[in-house]
């Protein structure tokens, strides 16, 4: 095939794999919106529903990265512990350095069945956006200003309501508050100086206040703090775009099981804690980039068929009116159908775009720059 032939496949390929991912993402979204007249009559059975139509989502993305690029995702962690993961609820620590350490982190849930009822704390602007942030909206997933002290109670009040949640949850946290670049690791190394706190070489200053109160608002409701940093082999520098070309990558998760009644319950000393965990991490960063493994038994958790069956559902579903719509198309040959087809078209377009936006490293927030503004 020359290479005009493979970009045209390819981009066909994009633009398939962004339909289905856009039209059912909003019939999700549509449906999710009727179960809201399930809440003050049973809101158990609303939160069991909505995980199972969330998961009908989010797995589409897993799905990606699982079997259209068939990236290989390697467990580091203790075998003792690797029982417990998925039977229980923890708050998992994630590091903010790559496109896809969500989607990494989305793989993780999956492969211990806990993706439907993963929970997050995100950014408010991401729950106006369609499709996955409406799907957040029913999810109750938490979200804030960056702005803590309008943050707070709002945080306080949406922790605590999880406390009741039916479903085992993962609550997924990035302590960093934005993606790691050469700038901003500049930027948080001299607030760092400027408050007495060690340096950190490969991670950007935590942010405290978040994590401790998320420990306080969910002990006794969740189990363990699981500590994970990722990684990628060969100093592979993954995109969601690459792995929209089905390109191949190689992660590497190490996790440890930490028992919650080990992080302190006063807030001050939480966060010396959490200090104190972010230097354990460099200096595992440190000898994954010096050896390339970590100090763990590695295992290779199997993939559960579930997000390819969801996407191939899908695709049955969608594609044929599509096709058909292209088939009218070629034997009319009206204005009409000729315009429907761009309209598809455009949509799909701009939604690869969209999804490919929202991951850039260079779109992050801009915490690192206010802290340092804040400073002088």
């Amino acid at each position: 095939m020359d290479i005009v032939g493979f970009l045209k496949s390819q981009f066909i390929c994009h633009l398939l794999i962004c339909y289905i991912f856009i039209v059912s993402g909003l019939i999700i979204n549509f449906i999710q919106l009727f179960t809201l007249i399930l809440w003050p009559i049973n809101k158990q059975l609303f939160r069991k529903i909505n995980c199972r139509l969330a998961y009908c989502i989010s797995s589409q993305m897993v799905m990606l990265l699982e079997w259209w690029s068939g990236t290989d995702c390697t467990l580091y962690t203790d075998p003792e512990n690797y029982h417990k993961y998925g039977k229980e609820n923890a708050i998992v620590i994630l590091n903010h350095n790559f496109e896809i350490d969500f989607l990494c982190g989305w793989n993780f849930c999956e492969r211990f069945g806990v993706l439907g009822s993963s929970k997050v704390l995100a950014k408010k602007e991401l729950s106006y956006m369609p499709i996955i942030g409406w799907m957040w909206y029913f999810l109750e997933i938490v979200f804030c200003k960056r702005k803590w002290e309008e943050d707070r109670k709002t945080v306080v009040q949406k922790l605590l309501n999880l406390r009741d949640y039916p479903e085992n949850f993962w609550f997924l946290i990035h302590c960093e508050g934005t993606r790691f670049t050469e700038q901003k690791h500049q930027i948080s190394m001299q607030v760092a100086e400027a408050k007495g706190l060690p340096k950190l070489k490969y991670h950007l200053l935590p942010r405290t206040k978040g994590f401790a109160v998320t420990v306080q608002c969910l002990r006794n409701v969740v189990s363990a703090v699981y500590d994970s940093t990722l990684n990628f082999r060969n100093n592979e520098n993954p995109t969601l775009l690459g792995v929209l070309n089905g390109k191949k990558y190689h992660a590497d998760l190490y996790v440890r099981r930490i028992p919650l009644e080990d992080v302190p319950k006063d807030e001050q000393e939480c966060s010396t804690w959490l200090h104190k965990l972010y230097q354990e991490k460099d200096a595992f960063q440190e000898e994954y980039y010096r050896t390339g493994t970590y100090p763990a038994v590695p295992i290779v958790p199997p993939r559960r068929p579930w997000t390819l069956l969801n996407w191939l559902f899908w695709a049955l579903l969608l594609l044929y009116p599509l096709f058909k719509l292209l088939i009218n198309m070629i034997n009319s040959g009206s204005s009409l159908t000729l315009a429907s087809f761009a309209f598809v078209i455009i949509i799909a377009s701009v939604g690869v775009r969209w999804m490919i936006g929202v991951t850039e490293i260079n779109k992050g927030s801009t915490y690192g720059n206010n802290d340092n503004k804040q400073q002088k």
